[in-house]
């Protein structure tokens, strides 16, 4: 019997009505059709100071990335849905990532909760180039994290008019694109699942 694959599923945004939240609701769904247990988290939950090394020395690394540390354990993938701020990545989702790398021990054992996991991407923005140049960069920083970033992604231009009254994407092709992506991140995570049972 194969597995059913959990999926963490957060945006790299938590302004009410981001595109990039809005963007995540769609993967949510989606992942969830095709058959994945599927979590989906705000970063509002979450709050974590600017990364400051004489702080993780004096207090240790905070409970909140521990936290979420954790839960990308006890996940086999991870999809994450970015908006782009000044062609890169937003400070939040930059701060969450730098955090949660820092995470080496859960209680006494030894974890790495980046380190071979998987992850699928979305990108999303007002504009018609869609935050592809913050999609390369988050990818590029994933990867230096030793994750599994799979090809394909979703990139979703013109955010203001990209989604109907009910959420779903306007356009087939996006819709397309966000299917194709669920489908290789599903598969990629449960042949290359590293999940920690909690």
């Amino acid at each position: 019997m194969a597995v059913i694959p959990k999926i963490l599923v957060f945006a790299g945004s938590v302004r009410g009505g981001a595109y990039s939240g809005r963007t995540a609701d769609v993967a949510q769904k989606e992942l969830a059709m095709q058959g994945a247990e599927v979590t989906r988290i705000s970063l509002a939950d979450y709050p974590l100071p600017i990364l400051d090394e004489d702080l993780e020395t004096e207090r240790g690394v905070p409970e909140n990335a521990a936290k979420l540390g954790r839960l990308l354990s006890a996940h086999d993938g991870l999809l994450i849905a970015t908006p782009e701020y000044n062609g890169s990545i937003p400070p939040l989702l930059k701060n969450t990532i730098d955090w949660v790398s820092r995470v080496r021990r859960d209680g006494g054992r030894p974890v790495r909760p980046l380190a071979g996991k998987v992850a699928g991407l979305c990108s999303s923005s007002n504009g018609h180039f869609a935050g592809i140049r913050c999609i390369n960069h988050l990818r590029a920083v994933l990867v230096r994290c030793q994750m599994e970033v799979v090809t394909p992604e979703c990139c979703v231009p013109d955010g203001g008019d990209a989604f109907d009254e009910g959420g779903n994407f306007r356009d087939e092709r996006l819709y397309k694109s966000m299917e194709h992506l669920c489908r290789t991140l599903i598969e990629t995570s449960r042949m290359l699942s590293t999940r920690i049972e909690a």
